[in-house]
């Protein structure tokens, strides 16, 4: 009788509550990723006690389990290649919609699927879709067929996705303004319907003391000194432009290093050896991952600049934590940069010479130069990136 008291008590509450279906992230709790930041932050802030979220996770094992008041199921996925993130994200959207069909109370659900992945399946799921009285938003990411990483034909198979799922979809949520643009003016055919909200940032300190053991022994370790390196953070890929990073760094006559943080592979790291012979300048260092977020934050805090070099994309996360830790942005001078970090940044090209001469430039700066960078940084992100804001525009759209 308990049991039974208990799901009448599950059923009244998702009578009441608009429930929304996130497909394509890799789940919460969330590491690295840009997908699984949103999908915990969204979940962590959340406000409205009207809305009841279901998180599909990529796992090893079938299950389902309760984080930040979200019901979290596990999608086993087997090993296989490039297919296993399209795999993933048809068996993820499967169940979702076969949890509402058995759940008939259940009504006008939300199924938001993250990156154009299942392009050529969509259009039955749709029809699925609709028969349940859902709808179908879709977050386009950014440009994933122009990623390098990919094979020619995997790269061919994103774009011809992308353009169903934009067909298909009810409506784009996208997360830069460029890629909003592109959207539109790319399948202007479909007449796609298209919003834009970001992602966020955390606009908190680091809780770490400048003087924390944790911190000191973490710099130690790696030969770094108090504002004395310059830093990036991110994915291992060619488009994030380490290539042009480390040659313009070697070329420039700073004293002070650079800090690596990054899942290292084999063969990229190997490919940029031969062509720059980084492991001969003692400025350089590849330091490993960092997956404990205060430390980060503290790392952040105290690089004297931050090098960013991602092209590819929209709104990458990574950015808006440099832009709200950081004071000191040098940025690859692209759309959805200069979109987010307006004139809180100073700007390079892949030009050769370009990025060299803006390191000996930054390295004389004045304080109060890099004061009034770091504070214009700041302005943009409480002015549109605090998740705050993001979870309140997002809430909004799924009550609408």
């Amino acid at each position: 009788m308990a049991t039974e008291g208990r799901a009448k008590t599950a059923e009244q509450q998702e009578r009441s509550q608009k429930q929304v279906f996130i497909v394509g992230s890799k789940g919460i709790p969330a590491n690295y990723g840009g997908f699984e930041t949103f999908v915990e932050k969204l979940t962590q802030h959340q406000k409205s006690s009207q809305i009841r979220y279901h998180v599909v996770r990529m796992s090893d094992q079938k299950g389902r389990f309760e984080y930040n008041g979200v019901n979290c199921i596990n999608i086993k996925v087997p090993p296989m290649g490039p297919a296993k993130a399209v795999y993933y994200d048809l068996a993820g959207l499967e169940y979702c919609i076969q949890y509402c069909k058995n759940r008939p109370w259940i009504q006008n659900p939300i199924f938001y699927v993250l990156a154009c992945r299942i392009g050529p399946f969509i259009a039955p799921y749709k029809r699925r879709i609709q028969q349940l009285g859902g709808t179908l938003y879709v977050n386009p990411d950014g440009h994933e067929w122009k990623r390098e990483k990919w094979s020619v034909p995997v790269r061919r198979y994103w774009k011809f996705s992308e353009r169903f799922m934009v067909k298909y979809a009810d409506l784009l949520i996208c997360d830069s303004k460029n890629i909003e643009q592109y959207i539109l003016e790319e399948y202007k055919q479909y007449h796609p319907k298209t919003t834009y909200i970001a992602y966020g940032a955390d606009t908190h300190p680091s809780r770490l003391r400048d003087d924390d053991p944790k911190y000191l022994d973490w710099m130690s370790k790696r030969g770094l000194r108090p504002n004395e390196y310059y830093l990036v953070v991110g994915r291992f890929v060619p488009e994030n432009n380490y290539l042009t990073m480390l040659q313009e760094f070697m070329r420039s006559n700073t004293k002070k290093d650079f800090a690596l943080i990054t899942n290292v592979s084999r063969h990229f790291l190997q490919q940029l050896q031969e062509k720059t012979n980084f492991q001969k300048d003692s400025r350089i260092h590849f330091v490993g991952t960092v997956y404990d977020y205060e430390l980060l934050k503290k790392i952040r805090e105290n690089a004297y600049g931050y090098f960013h070099g991602h092209e590819v994309g929209g709104t990458n996360p990574s950015l808006l934590e440099a832009l709200a830790t950081t004071d000191l942005n040098l940025l690859l001078d692209v759309g959805f940069n200069r979109e987010v970090a307006e004139d809180g940044a100073v700007y390079w090209t892949k030009q050769q010479g370009s990025l060299s001469h803006l390191i000996d430039q930054a390295d004389h700066f004045t304080p109060e130069q890099i004061h009034q960078l770091g504070k214009k940084a700041k302005q943009r992100i409480h002015q549109g990136y605090t998740w705050d804001f993001i979870v309140d525009q997002y809430e909004n759209l799924f009550l609408r």
